[in-house]
């Protein structure tokens, strides 16, 4: 139960069949907001670079963001990222990412409480960007990766790959990310090495001309066609027949398909204000319940520009238990010293 609670909490909607899941869970309340972890903004926003690396740009110097979730139960993880340009090298991002799991009673088999123990999970990252042109760019992370359950530990490393095609005039921006492409070089027992959560994404974003509006569009998972999750133990069938009973709603095809796209829309009325909504069909596919729906997969948040920092809140219903509260807070520390 230990080696799996990571796995179970941070990526059920998958079925939590890798190890360091904790990677691939938002960390940026805006990309939250807009339905997933992965964006293709081009706006110098710093907290979208720990998952689209090719995103850094000189704009980015001395830019700091801090972000924090209220995830279920008491779970809580966050990161940091500050970044630095140099004009021979190109843009480089450091970001500290971590999960606690808070903490749990310890037991011997008859029940006796012997105390307790923590559990968390932890990486550090190094990121690297930089213009090959005026359209393109491309950018690489490289993650030192620490976890810890109780007694058991494990110690991993990873990169993430990405390009971008970007068209400034055009309002158009294109990324494919390749992300957690890695192994473990020190596991938890001795049944050898466990999967990364590999995961290659295609975001599109675009902004129309002559409307503050944004939409965006992502494909998760390309490296894998068939999303769904069968439990066995979820299984519904008839009383009376025993016979399974058939789910409402998309099916076959149809439903693999749109399971790998998210929808996004960040509207800007006036300069300091943003307004966001996004859909994440696979999560509301894993995550709801039948017997009431409700708002599961959908997310909402806002962003204010307050002088010299940017404040971004969402709010994604991932579960009628329970819906996380992401904060992010951005500044660029040269705007200080003006």
């Amino acid at each position: 139960m230990i080696l799996g609670l990571g796995n179970s909490f941070c990526h059920a909607q998958t079925g939590g069949t890798k190890t360091y899941e904790f990677l691939n869970l938002p960390t940026s309340a805006r990309a939250a907001a807009l339905g997933y972890n992965v964006l293709s903004i081009s706006d110098n926003d710093i907290s979208l670079v720990n998952t689209n690396p090719s995103l850094l740009n000189p704009e980015m110097h001395n830019n700091l963001v801090l972000s924090f979730v209220d995830y279920f139960a008491d779970i809580n993880y966050g990161y940091a990222t500050y970044a630095r340009s140099f004009s021979k090298t190109g843009n480089f991002a450091a970001t500290l990412q971590f999960i606690d799991y808070g903490t749990f009673t310890s037991a011997d088999p008859t029940g006796t409480i012997q105390g307790s123990f923590g559990a968390n999970e932890l990486a550090l990252n190094l990121s690297w960007g930089r213009s090959l042109d005026s359209n393109f760019s491309i950018g690489a992370s490289l993650k030192g990766i620490y976890s810890s359950f109780e007694t058991y530990t494990s110690t991993g490393i990873a990169v993430d790959v990405a390009g971008s095609y970007i068209l400034p005039e055009k309002f158009l921006s294109i990324s494919l990310i390749a992300r957690n492409i890695g192994l473990q070089l020190s596991t938890y027992s001795s049944n050898g090495r466990e999967d990364l959560p590999l995961e290659i994404d295609l975001a599109v974003s675009k902004r129309l001309e002559h409307v503050p509006l944004r939409f965006s569009i992502i494909l998760t998972n390309l490296q894998k066609w068939d999303l769904t999750y069968d439990d066995p133990f979820l299984v519904e069938t008839d009383p009376l027949t025993g016979e399974e009973m058939h789910k409402n709603g998309l099916s076959g095809f149809p439903d693999k398909l749109i399971r790998h796209f998210v929808f996004g829309a960040e509207l800007q009325p006036v300069k300091a204000l943003s307004l966001r909504l996004g859909y994440n069909y696979q999560r509301r596919q894993q995550l709801k319940l039948e017997s009431k729906m409700g708002m599961v997969g959908f997310s909402w948040g806002i962003g204010l520009k307050i002088s010299r920092f940017q404040l971004n809140f969402a709010h994604s219903i991932d579960h009628l238990a329970g819906a996380p509260n992401y904060i992010s807070l951005s500044t660029n520390f040269s705007n200080f010293f003006k």
